[in-house]
């Protein structure tokens, strides 16, 4: 198991919508195992291969005693919504906003076997599952932000300070950064 690189905002991968896996090799099992220790790590509820830099449909998580992976998820939410919740995000280090989601939600995928997998739930499950999923297509929590939250996190991501905050991040993760990923199909060369 390799510990992986997680991109930080700016990273272009995390605004590219993530193409669905096609091969079950070997590969995708390691792009897995590799995600779930790195998300176990830093301490991370759900973990999208964007995050890694790896463009694939692909995230682990665990939440309240479940965990798991999906490979190519279809999401479905609930019309209503939980309370608001502070979200963060390993991608946007140091800052967390309330952000709305919807109260319940399914996603449906495979497994790297390519088994049916179904993961369903409510609270922070449901949170978790929509987070990643926007994840694989492009999108941040923080474009689910209204009003002065929105305003308040753009201005601290544009912030100088912030960018000390992301590199000081992102140099305590690289103590824990193996080399294992290397540049097969899934990888990409870490910057």
């Amino acid at each position: 198991m390799t510990i992986l690189s997680i991109r930080i905002i700016g990273d272009p991968v995390l605004r590219t919508k993530a193409e669905p896996v096609t091969d079950f090799g070997p590969d995708l099992a390691k792009l897995v195992e590799d995600m779930d220790q790195t998300m176990e790590d830093v301490d991370g509820a759900g973990l999208a291969a964007p995050q890694v830099g790896a463009s694939l449909r692909v995230f682990t998580f665990r939440i309240d005693g479940r965990r798991g992976h999906i490979i190519n998820p279809v999401l479905e939410t609930s019309e209503d919504f939980q309370s608001d919740q502070v979200e963060g995000c390993l991608s946007i280090p140091g800052l967390g906003f309330p952000v709305r989601r919807r109260r319940w939600a399914r996603a449906t995928g495979v497994d790297i076997h390519g088994n049916e997998v179904v993961v369903e739930g409510e609270g922070m499950l449901a949170r978790c599952l929509q987070h990643e999923t926007d994840h694989l297509d492009g999108i941040l929590y923080t474009d689910r932000l209204t009003g002065e939250d929105r305003k308040k996190a753009l201005r601290a991501i544009r912030n100088a300070a912030y960018n000390t905050v992301a590199e000081d991040t992102a140099a305590q993760r690289a103590a824990s950064v193996g080399s294992g990923f290397g540049t097969g199909s899934f990888g990409q060369s870490r910057a």
